[in-house]
Protein backbone atom coordinates (compact mmCIF):
# COMPACT_ATOMS: atom_id res chain seq x y z
CA UNK A 1 0.00 0.00 0.00
CA UNK A 2 1.26 3.51 -0.72
CA UNK A 3 0.83 6.54 1.39
CA UNK A 4 -2.98 6.75 -0.23
CA UNK A 5 -3.36 3.57 1.05
CA UNK A 6 -3.38 2.59 -3.10
CA UNK A 7 -2.19 -0.85 -4.12
CA UNK A 8 1.42 -0.46 -4.04
CA UNK A 9 3.86 -2.48 -7.28
CA UNK A 10 6.77 -4.08 -6.69
CA UNK A 11 9.10 -1.96 -8.80
CA UNK A 12 7.89 1.18 -6.33
CA UNK A 13 8.50 -0.85 -3.23
CA UNK A 14 11.95 -1.72 -3.87
CA UNK A 15 12.59 2.26 -4.72
CA UNK A 16 10.92 3.36 -1.72
CA UNK A 17 13.01 0.08 0.28
CA UNK A 18 15.86 0.98 -1.13
CA UNK A 19 15.63 5.04 -0.32
CA UNK A 20 15.54 3.96 3.54
CA UNK A 21 18.28 1.91 3.20
CA UNK A 22 20.12 4.71 1.78
CA UNK A 23 19.32 6.96 4.46
CA UNK A 24 20.32 4.65 7.12
CA UNK A 25 23.58 4.19 6.05
CA UNK A 26 23.79 7.59 5.30
CA UNK A 27 22.95 8.74 8.88
CA UNK A 28 25.88 6.38 9.77
CA UNK A 29 28.03 8.05 8.49
CA UNK A 30 26.98 11.18 9.14
CA UNK A 31 27.61 9.75 12.62
CA UNK A 32 30.90 8.53 12.01
CA UNK A 33 31.47 11.85 10.74
CA UNK A 34 30.28 13.40 13.53
CA UNK A 35 33.03 11.34 15.62
CA UNK A 36 35.41 12.56 13.17
CA UNK A 37 34.30 16.18 13.95
CA UNK A 38 35.06 15.67 17.59
CA UNK A 39 38.38 14.49 17.65
CA UNK A 40 39.23 18.22 17.49
CA UNK A 41 40.25 18.87 21.42
CA UNK A 42 36.87 20.01 23.35
CA UNK A 43 39.81 21.37 25.88
CA UNK A 44 38.91 21.94 29.88
CA UNK A 45 35.65 22.55 30.94
CA UNK A 46 37.18 24.45 33.63
CA UNK A 47 40.29 25.83 35.48
CA UNK A 48 42.38 22.09 35.77
CA UNK A 49 44.42 21.29 39.11
CA UNK A 50 46.16 18.89 37.22
CA UNK A 51 48.32 19.10 34.06
CA UNK A 52 49.65 16.20 33.48
CA UNK A 53 50.61 12.55 34.88
CA UNK A 54 51.90 9.18 36.14
CA UNK A 55 50.44 6.37 36.66
CA UNK A 56 52.65 3.89 38.71
CA UNK A 57 50.68 0.24 37.72
CA UNK A 58 51.15 -2.86 39.47
CA UNK A 59 49.83 -4.91 37.59
CA UNK A 60 49.06 -8.16 39.30
CA UNK A 61 47.12 -7.26 42.26
CA UNK A 62 49.32 -5.72 44.77
CA UNK A 63 48.25 -7.20 48.59
CA UNK A 64 46.33 -4.28 50.54
CA UNK A 65 46.26 -6.62 54.12
CA UNK A 66 49.90 -6.44 53.55
CA UNK A 67 50.67 -2.77 52.46
CA UNK A 68 48.07 0.13 53.70
CA UNK A 69 45.09 -1.39 55.10
CA UNK A 70 46.47 -2.52 58.55
CA UNK A 71 44.43 -5.01 60.49
CA UNK A 72 46.05 -5.66 63.95
CA UNK A 73 42.45 -8.25 64.98
CA UNK A 74 43.46 -10.87 62.88
CA UNK A 75 46.93 -11.79 64.71
CA UNK A 76 44.36 -13.15 67.10
CA UNK A 77 42.45 -15.01 63.96
CA UNK A 78 44.94 -16.70 62.74
CA UNK A 79 43.86 -20.13 60.60
CA UNK A 80 40.04 -19.44 61.80
CA UNK A 81 37.56 -19.43 59.13
CA UNK A 82 36.40 -16.56 57.04
CA UNK A 83 32.97 -15.87 58.46
CA UNK A 84 29.80 -16.53 55.79
CA UNK A 85 28.27 -13.36 56.83
CA UNK A 86 31.61 -11.74 55.98
CA UNK A 87 32.01 -13.50 52.16
CA UNK A 88 28.14 -13.16 52.00
CA UNK A 89 28.53 -15.97 49.42
CA UNK A 90 30.38 -13.27 46.89
CA UNK A 91 32.04 -14.39 43.87
CA UNK A 92 35.23 -16.14 44.28
CA UNK A 93 37.68 -16.99 41.32
CA UNK A 94 38.04 -20.81 40.12
CA UNK A 95 41.50 -20.99 41.69
CA UNK A 96 39.52 -21.11 45.77
CA UNK A 97 35.84 -21.75 44.52
CA UNK A 98 36.87 -25.22 45.35
CA UNK A 99 38.46 -25.01 48.75
CA UNK A 100 37.02 -27.01 51.94
CA UNK A 101 38.18 -23.92 53.94
CA UNK A 102 38.64 -20.03 54.05
CA UNK A 103 41.05 -19.37 56.79
CA UNK A 104 42.13 -16.53 58.09
CA UNK A 105 45.95 -15.30 57.12
CA UNK A 106 47.06 -12.38 58.98
CA UNK A 107 50.13 -10.24 57.80
CA UNK A 108 53.27 -11.28 58.93
CA UNK A 109 54.81 -7.99 58.21
CA UNK A 110 54.83 -4.96 60.87
CA UNK A 111 53.20 -1.57 60.55
CA UNK A 112 53.94 1.62 61.35
CA UNK A 113 52.11 4.89 62.23
CA UNK A 114 53.94 7.37 59.59
CA UNK A 115 53.98 11.44 58.91
CA UNK A 116 51.90 13.88 60.20
CA UNK A 117 48.43 12.04 58.79
CA UNK A 118 49.40 9.49 60.89
CA UNK A 119 48.75 6.71 57.92
CA UNK A 120 49.43 2.86 58.74
CA UNK A 121 52.13 1.44 56.33
CA UNK A 122 54.11 -2.05 55.86
CA UNK A 123 58.21 -2.23 56.84
CA UNK A 124 57.81 -3.12 53.58
CA UNK A 125 57.44 0.70 52.49
CA UNK A 126 60.05 1.89 54.41
CA UNK A 127 60.84 4.70 51.84
CA UNK A 128 57.20 5.32 50.90
CA UNK A 129 56.45 5.97 54.68
CA UNK A 130 58.42 9.64 54.61
CA UNK A 131 56.52 10.79 51.70
CA UNK A 132 52.98 9.64 53.15
CA UNK A 133 51.65 13.28 54.41
CA UNK A 134 51.73 13.86 50.35
CA UNK A 135 49.36 11.28 49.37
CA UNK A 136 46.02 10.79 49.17
CA UNK A 137 45.34 6.49 50.17
CA UNK A 138 42.58 5.41 49.54
CA UNK A 139 41.45 2.11 51.47
CA UNK A 140 38.12 1.44 49.82
CA UNK A 141 38.36 1.17 45.92
CA UNK A 142 36.67 -1.26 44.53
CA UNK A 143 35.64 -3.42 40.83
CA UNK A 144 33.39 -5.28 39.38
CA UNK A 145 36.19 -7.88 38.05
CA UNK A 146 37.62 -10.49 39.61
CA UNK A 147 39.86 -11.69 36.83
CA UNK A 148 42.95 -10.22 35.22
CA UNK A 149 42.06 -9.43 31.94
CA UNK A 150 38.63 -7.73 32.64
CA UNK A 151 40.30 -6.07 35.81
CA UNK A 152 43.05 -4.74 33.73
CA UNK A 153 40.85 -3.65 30.86
CA UNK A 154 38.28 -1.84 33.39
CA UNK A 155 40.66 0.13 35.46
CA UNK A 156 42.39 1.46 32.45
CA UNK A 157 39.39 2.16 30.03
CA UNK A 158 36.16 1.80 32.24
CA UNK A 159 34.81 -0.87 30.95
CA UNK A 160 35.54 -5.12 30.96
CA UNK A 161 34.83 -5.80 27.53
CA UNK A 162 37.50 -4.73 24.63
CA UNK A 163 37.25 -1.56 22.21
CA UNK A 164 37.63 1.34 24.71
CA UNK A 165 40.08 4.01 24.83
CA UNK A 166 42.34 4.05 27.53
CA UNK A 167 41.95 6.93 29.70
CA UNK A 168 45.13 8.17 28.86
CA UNK A 169 43.98 8.30 25.22
CA UNK A 170 40.88 10.15 26.49
CA UNK A 171 42.82 12.50 28.40
CA UNK A 172 45.08 13.31 24.50
CA UNK A 173 41.55 13.90 23.43
CA UNK A 174 40.12 15.88 25.89
CA UNK A 175 42.85 18.29 26.20
CA UNK A 176 44.92 17.89 22.82
CA UNK A 177 48.82 17.79 22.22
CA UNK A 178 51.38 19.94 24.17
CA UNK A 179 54.03 19.40 21.92
CA UNK A 180 54.43 18.65 18.59
CA UNK A 181 57.43 16.72 18.50
CA UNK A 182 56.63 14.31 21.42
CA UNK A 183 53.56 11.83 21.68
CA UNK A 184 50.98 12.89 24.71
CA UNK A 185 50.70 9.91 26.04
CA UNK A 186 53.60 7.11 26.72
CA UNK A 187 53.60 3.42 28.47
CA UNK A 188 56.84 2.25 29.55
CA UNK A 189 56.93 -1.59 30.69
CA UNK A 190 59.74 -2.39 33.45
CA UNK A 191 61.63 -4.90 35.07
CA UNK A 192 60.66 -6.97 37.73
CA UNK A 193 62.14 -9.41 40.12
CA UNK A 194 59.97 -12.30 40.75
CA UNK A 195 59.20 -15.06 38.37
CA UNK A 196 55.90 -16.96 39.71
CA UNK A 197 52.70 -15.87 38.55
CA UNK A 198 53.43 -13.01 36.22
CA UNK A 199 50.69 -12.03 33.76
CA UNK A 200 50.82 -10.61 29.99
CA UNK A 201 49.54 -7.28 29.42
CA UNK A 202 47.56 -6.39 26.34
CA UNK A 203 48.31 -3.30 24.41
CA UNK A 204 44.41 -2.36 24.03
CA UNK A 205 44.54 -1.62 27.49
CA UNK A 206 46.68 1.33 26.04
CA UNK A 207 45.01 1.94 23.19
CA UNK A 208 42.97 4.88 21.41
CA UNK A 209 39.67 1.88 20.05
CA UNK A 210 37.28 3.99 18.54
CA UNK A 211 39.23 8.00 19.37
CA UNK A 212 41.90 9.27 16.54
CA UNK A 213 44.83 6.70 16.42
CA UNK A 214 46.76 9.50 17.43
CA UNK A 215 45.35 9.87 21.26
CA UNK A 216 46.77 5.97 21.62
CA UNK A 217 49.66 5.18 23.96
CA UNK A 218 53.06 4.81 22.46
CA UNK A 219 54.91 1.99 24.07
CA UNK A 220 58.47 3.18 25.37
CA UNK A 221 61.51 0.90 25.89
CA UNK A 222 63.98 1.39 28.71
CA UNK A 223 66.96 -0.70 26.68
CA UNK A 224 67.73 0.01 23.33
CA UNK A 225 66.14 2.40 20.79
CA UNK A 226 63.26 3.90 22.75
CA UNK A 227 60.45 3.23 19.94
CA UNK A 228 60.64 0.42 18.00
CA UNK A 229 61.18 0.79 13.99
CA UNK A 230 61.25 4.78 14.98
CA UNK A 231 64.82 5.62 13.39
CA UNK A 232 65.67 5.52 9.70
CA UNK A 233 67.10 2.40 8.44
CA UNK A 234 70.95 2.02 7.08
CA UNK A 235 70.66 3.83 4.00
CA UNK A 236 67.92 5.98 4.38
CA UNK A 237 68.60 9.83 5.22
CA UNK A 238 66.43 11.98 6.66
CA UNK A 239 65.85 13.77 3.90
CA UNK A 240 64.65 11.09 1.46
CA UNK A 241 62.80 10.15 4.55
CA UNK A 242 60.79 13.12 4.02
CA UNK A 243 60.73 13.67 0.62
CA UNK A 244 58.93 9.85 1.01
CA UNK A 245 56.66 11.12 3.81
CA UNK A 246 55.23 14.28 1.44
CA UNK A 247 54.67 11.98 -1.15
CA UNK A 248 52.41 9.74 0.78
CA UNK A 249 50.69 12.65 2.47
CA UNK A 250 49.66 13.74 -0.96
CA UNK A 251 48.27 10.49 -1.66
CA UNK A 252 46.76 10.04 1.12
CA UNK A 253 45.32 13.72 1.07
CA UNK A 254 43.50 12.52 -2.68
CA UNK A 255 42.62 9.09 -1.11
CA UNK A 256 40.78 11.15 2.13
CA UNK A 257 39.53 13.53 -0.37
CA UNK A 258 37.60 10.92 -2.21
CA UNK A 259 36.74 8.15 0.22
CA UNK A 260 36.14 10.99 3.23
CA UNK A 261 37.24 8.20 5.54
CA UNK A 262 38.58 10.18 8.96
CA UNK A 263 41.33 7.19 9.72
CA UNK A 264 43.29 8.34 6.58
CA UNK A 265 44.34 11.52 8.05
CA UNK A 266 44.62 9.82 11.18
CA UNK A 267 47.40 7.83 9.69
CA UNK A 268 49.36 10.38 8.17
CA UNK A 269 49.56 12.45 11.21
CA UNK A 270 51.47 9.13 12.92
CA UNK A 271 53.68 9.00 9.60
CA UNK A 272 54.34 13.27 10.65
CA UNK A 273 54.55 12.51 14.79
CA UNK A 274 57.03 9.48 14.30
CA UNK A 275 59.31 12.02 11.71
CA UNK A 276 58.95 14.83 14.63
CA UNK A 277 60.07 12.17 17.13
CA UNK A 278 63.09 10.64 15.61
CA UNK A 279 64.94 13.74 16.85
CA UNK A 280 62.98 14.56 20.30
CA UNK A 281 62.72 10.84 21.76
CA UNK A 282 66.11 9.71 22.25
CA UNK A 283 66.93 11.43 24.64
CA UNK A 284 64.37 11.37 27.11
CA UNK A 285 65.39 8.18 28.60
CA UNK A 286 69.20 8.91 29.03
CA UNK A 287 70.37 10.27 32.25
CA UNK A 288 72.79 12.90 30.57
CA UNK A 289 72.61 16.00 32.67
CA UNK A 290 71.11 14.57 35.62
CA UNK A 291 72.34 15.08 38.77
CA UNK A 292 74.03 12.28 41.32
CA UNK A 293 72.11 14.05 43.78
CA UNK A 294 68.47 13.49 41.78
CA UNK A 295 70.12 10.18 40.83
CA UNK A 296 70.37 9.35 44.20
CA UNK A 297 66.68 10.11 45.02
CA UNK A 298 65.98 6.98 43.07
CA UNK A 299 68.48 4.86 44.50
CA UNK A 300 70.74 2.66 42.90
CA UNK A 301 68.84 0.70 40.44
CA UNK A 302 68.16 4.20 38.67
CA UNK A 303 71.18 3.30 37.08
CA UNK A 304 70.27 0.33 35.45
CA UNK A 305 68.23 0.97 32.48
CA UNK A 306 65.09 -0.97 31.94
CA UNK A 307 64.17 -0.73 35.81
CA UNK A 308 61.14 0.74 37.57
CA UNK A 309 63.70 3.51 38.96
CA UNK A 310 64.98 4.53 35.51
CA UNK A 311 61.19 4.51 34.10
CA UNK A 312 60.05 7.13 36.39
CA UNK A 313 63.24 9.17 36.78
CA UNK A 314 62.27 9.05 32.42
CA UNK A 315 58.71 9.66 33.58
CA UNK A 316 60.00 12.90 34.73
CA UNK A 317 62.00 14.22 31.97
CA UNK A 318 59.01 12.96 29.54
CA UNK A 319 56.48 15.38 31.37
CA UNK A 320 59.10 18.04 31.09
CA UNK A 321 59.20 17.70 27.46
CA UNK A 322 55.72 18.07 26.88
CA UNK A 323 54.26 14.41 27.10
CA UNK A 324 50.97 14.31 29.47
CA UNK A 325 50.67 11.39 30.36
CA UNK A 326 53.13 8.79 31.29
CA UNK A 327 52.22 5.15 32.41
CA UNK A 328 54.39 2.63 33.70
CA UNK A 329 53.51 -0.91 34.53
CA UNK A 330 55.64 -3.18 37.04
CA UNK A 331 54.61 -6.95 36.62
CA UNK A 332 54.66 -9.55 38.79
CA UNK A 333 52.09 -8.68 41.78
CA UNK A 334 50.11 -11.78 41.38
CA UNK A 335 50.66 -13.24 44.57
CA UNK A 336 48.65 -16.62 44.57
CA UNK A 337 51.29 -18.17 46.66
CA UNK A 338 54.23 -17.16 49.14
CA UNK A 339 52.89 -13.62 49.06
CA UNK A 340 55.13 -12.49 51.67
CA UNK A 341 58.04 -13.51 49.51
CA UNK A 342 56.93 -11.70 46.31
CA UNK A 343 56.05 -8.81 48.05
CA UNK A 344 59.43 -7.94 49.75
CA UNK A 345 61.31 -8.51 46.21
CA UNK A 346 58.52 -6.27 44.43
CA UNK A 347 58.07 -3.78 47.24
CA UNK A 348 61.69 -3.70 46.69
CA UNK A 349 61.72 -2.71 43.27
CA UNK A 350 59.58 0.02 43.96
CA UNK A 351 59.86 1.20 47.39
CA UNK A 352 62.65 4.03 46.92
CA UNK A 353 61.87 5.12 43.14
CA UNK A 354 58.30 6.04 44.27
CA UNK A 355 59.57 8.46 47.54
CA UNK A 356 62.21 9.43 44.96
CA UNK A 357 59.80 10.61 41.94
CA UNK A 358 57.95 12.36 44.32
CA UNK A 359 60.99 14.08 46.10
CA UNK A 360 61.99 15.10 42.52
CA UNK A 361 58.68 16.74 41.31
CA UNK A 362 58.41 18.60 44.53
CA UNK A 363 61.47 19.50 44.68
CA UNK A 364 61.33 20.93 41.16
CA UNK A 365 57.74 22.62 41.96
CA UNK A 366 55.71 19.92 39.47
CA UNK A 367 53.88 18.10 41.85
CA UNK A 368 51.40 21.02 42.16
CA UNK A 369 50.15 20.07 38.75
CA UNK A 370 51.50 16.92 38.38
CA UNK A 371 49.24 13.81 39.02
CA UNK A 372 50.96 10.61 40.32
CA UNK A 373 48.51 7.53 40.76
CA UNK A 374 49.78 4.28 42.00
CA UNK A 375 47.68 0.80 42.47
CA UNK A 376 46.97 -2.54 40.41
CA UNK A 377 43.70 -3.58 38.72
CA UNK A 378 42.54 -5.50 42.38
CA UNK A 379 43.36 -6.25 45.90
CA UNK A 380 43.99 -9.21 47.37
CA UNK A 381 41.73 -12.05 49.76
CA UNK A 382 42.04 -11.90 53.74
CA UNK A 383 42.04 -15.66 53.51
CA UNK A 384 44.97 -18.11 52.38
CA UNK A 385 45.14 -19.95 48.70
CA UNK A 386 47.59 -23.31 49.58
CA UNK A 387 48.98 -24.00 52.45
CA UNK A 388 49.02 -21.31 55.54
CA UNK A 389 51.52 -20.92 57.94
CA UNK A 390 52.32 -17.70 60.44
CA UNK A 391 55.22 -16.57 58.25
CA UNK A 392 53.88 -18.25 54.46
CA UNK A 393 50.68 -17.80 52.88
CA UNK A 394 48.90 -17.08 49.34
CA UNK A 395 46.12 -14.93 48.66
CA UNK A 396 43.48 -14.61 45.82
CA UNK A 397 42.37 -12.14 43.49
CA UNK A 398 40.05 -9.75 45.82
CA UNK A 399 37.71 -6.92 44.03
CA UNK A 400 36.01 -6.04 46.95
CA UNK A 401 38.14 -3.33 48.26
CA UNK A 402 41.66 -2.32 47.60
CA UNK A 403 44.14 0.28 48.47
CA UNK A 404 45.17 3.24 45.75
CA UNK A 405 47.38 6.36 46.22
CA UNK A 406 47.67 9.55 44.56
CA UNK A 407 49.69 12.72 45.26
CA UNK A 408 49.90 16.03 43.69
CA UNK A 409 47.88 17.14 40.66
CA UNK A 410 45.48 18.69 43.25
CA UNK A 411 44.57 16.20 45.69
CA UNK A 412 44.35 16.46 49.41
CA UNK A 413 47.81 15.51 50.77
CA UNK A 414 48.11 13.55 54.12
CA UNK A 415 44.34 12.06 54.03
CA UNK A 416 43.41 8.31 54.49
CA UNK A 417 39.93 7.78 52.93
CA UNK A 418 37.70 5.33 53.35
CA UNK A 419 37.26 2.03 55.91
CA UNK A 420 37.12 -1.11 55.45
CA UNK A 421 35.42 -4.10 57.35
CA UNK A 422 37.98 -5.83 59.83
CA UNK A 423 38.89 -8.47 57.39
CA UNK A 424 39.74 -5.88 54.73
CA UNK A 425 36.97 -7.63 52.87
CA UNK A 426 34.18 -5.22 52.50
CA UNK A 427 33.95 -1.79 52.13
CA UNK A 428 32.32 -0.15 55.60
CA UNK A 429 32.64 3.76 55.03
CA UNK A 430 33.00 5.81 51.62
CA UNK A 431 33.26 3.29 48.43
CA UNK A 432 35.26 4.42 45.46
CA UNK A 433 34.06 2.30 42.37
CA UNK A 434 36.53 2.55 39.66
CA UNK A 435 34.09 5.19 37.89
CA UNK A 436 34.05 7.46 40.70
CA UNK A 437 38.18 7.40 40.56
CA UNK A 438 37.73 8.16 36.70
CA UNK A 439 35.78 11.04 36.76
CA UNK A 440 37.21 12.55 39.67
CA UNK A 441 40.85 11.89 37.81
CA UNK A 442 39.09 13.69 35.04
CA UNK A 443 38.07 16.30 36.69
CA UNK A 444 41.41 17.65 38.25
CA UNK A 445 42.43 17.72 34.44
CA UNK A 446 39.75 20.28 34.53
CA UNK A 447 37.21 17.75 32.19
CA UNK A 448 33.54 17.12 33.15
CA UNK A 449 33.77 13.37 32.77
CA UNK A 450 29.58 13.79 31.59
CA UNK A 451 30.80 16.19 29.04
CA UNK A 452 33.93 14.25 27.56
CA UNK A 453 32.27 11.72 25.23
CA UNK A 454 32.74 11.02 21.53
CA UNK A 455 29.98 9.76 19.49
CA UNK A 456 30.49 6.42 18.26
CA UNK A 457 27.70 4.36 16.19
CA UNK A 458 25.11 6.22 17.33
CA UNK A 459 26.18 6.05 21.50
CA UNK A 460 27.93 9.12 22.82
CA UNK A 461 30.75 7.22 24.37
CA UNK A 462 32.31 8.31 27.93
CA UNK A 463 35.15 6.88 29.94
CA UNK A 464 32.55 6.65 33.04
CA UNK A 465 30.48 4.37 30.72
CA UNK A 466 27.22 5.04 29.59
CA UNK A 467 25.34 3.15 32.18
CA UNK A 468 25.28 4.01 36.39
CA UNK A 469 26.26 7.43 36.81
CA UNK A 470 29.49 8.40 38.11
CA UNK A 471 30.69 11.22 40.86
CA UNK A 472 33.37 13.34 41.22
CA UNK A 473 34.74 12.35 44.91
CA UNK A 474 35.31 15.70 46.09
CA UNK A 475 36.14 15.24 49.76
CA UNK A 476 40.31 13.78 47.54
CA UNK A 477 40.05 17.60 46.28
CA UNK A 478 42.45 20.09 47.94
Amino acid sequence: MNSQGLPQGRRAFLQQGMAGLGLSALSFLLSKSAGAADSAPPGPHFAPRAKRAIWLFMAGGPSQIDLFDYKPGLADRFNQDLPESVRNNQRLTGMTSNQQRFPLAPSRFAFEQSGESGAWVSELLPNVRRVVDKMTIIKTMSTESINHDLALSNINTGSQLPGKPAMGAWLSYGLGRVQDEVPTYVVMTSRFSTRLSVQSIPARIWGSAFLPASHGGIPMRGVGDPILYLPNPAGVSAGSRRVMLDAVGEMNALSSASIGDPSIADRTEQYELAYRMQSSMPGLIELTGESDATLDLYGEDVRTPGTFAANCLAARRMLEKGVRFAQIYHRGWDAHFVTPENHTTQCADIDRACYGLLTDLEQRGMLEDTLVIWGGEFGRTVYCQGDLTRDNYGRDHHPRCFTMWLAGGGVRPGLVYGETDDFSYNVVDREVPLRDLHATILHLFGLDPDRLRFMHAGLAERLIGVGAPARVVHDLIA
